[in-house]
């Protein structure tokens, strides 16, 4: 089986090309530059490079969120035109799930955060119980109470994402590890080692199908509530 990932659910574009056997190419880009610039170059290239035929492919990946509101359109409008175009299926595959699954821990809790923007976080947590298990619920919260639910299950735990560049000093200070620099951002190949488990069970949508994943309302929809509330 193979799995063309995409994820710009966060600052990082990202492509994969996955198998169950190995990760047949990546790339990964935080430069700065806008996903809508980024992304789809990226895909051609590692088709191209890695001597892929689009037809190959047997299911697109996209991160489906939570995340940036722009950066989950930009992925999931990506994904959904390269697969209704070669007539592909889809796995719809959680942000900070495939961010958790770049850390293998198998004793601690793992815990990303990706920027919610206003002074909060997206974050969920998760343990190694044979496979990645999530053990809260997904949540956009203050950093300080992402802590405290970590403590309240008795244990630290390893934090990643790009919501840790900014709280680093209080994670520390509260006895979380930090996960390496490799390992802390989104990963596309992360997104399909997961598509490939949803996808042998069965797990698979139509473009029409996939949803983006928000948590709360994009910033526009809850002004336009305000106005006319």
């Amino acid at each position: 089986m193979l799995i063309l990932a995409i994820d710009a659910s966060g600052q990082t574009a990202g492509a994969a090309l996955v198998t169950a056997e190995k990760v047949v190419a990546e790339i990964s880009l935080n430069c700065g530059y806008t996903h809508s610039k980024t992304l789809m170059p990226l895909i051609d290239h590692i088709v191209r490079i890695s001597g892929t035929s689009l037809s190959d492919i047997d299911y697109i990946a996209c991160a489906s969120g939570p995340g940036s509101f722009t950066g989950l359109r930009i992925g999931a409008g990506c994904a959904k035109g390269l697969a209704r175009g070669l007539g592909k299926k889809m796995v719809n595959v959680p942000a900070l799930d495939a961010l958790a699954y770049n850390v293998y821990e198998r004793d601690g809790y793992i815990t990303p955060i990706m920027d919610a923007r206003r002074g909060e976080v997206y974050a969920a947590v998760y343990k190694w119980k044979n496979e990645l298990t999530r053990v809260t619920e997904y949540m956009a919260e203050k950093i300080e109470v992402v802590i405290e639910r970590v403590n309240q299950l008795g244990s630290t735990a390893v934090f990643l994402g790009d919501g840790v560049f900014p709280h680093r000093e209080l994670l520390v200070e509260n006895g979380m590890s930090l996960a390496p620099l490799g390992s802390s951002l989104q990963r596309a190949s992360s997104v399909g080692a997961l598509a490939l488990k949803m996808a042998e069970a069965g797990e698979v949508v139509s473009p029409r199908d996939f949803k983006i994943f928000y948590i709360r309302k994009p910033q526009a929809e809850r002004e336009s509530e305000a106005k006319n509330a």
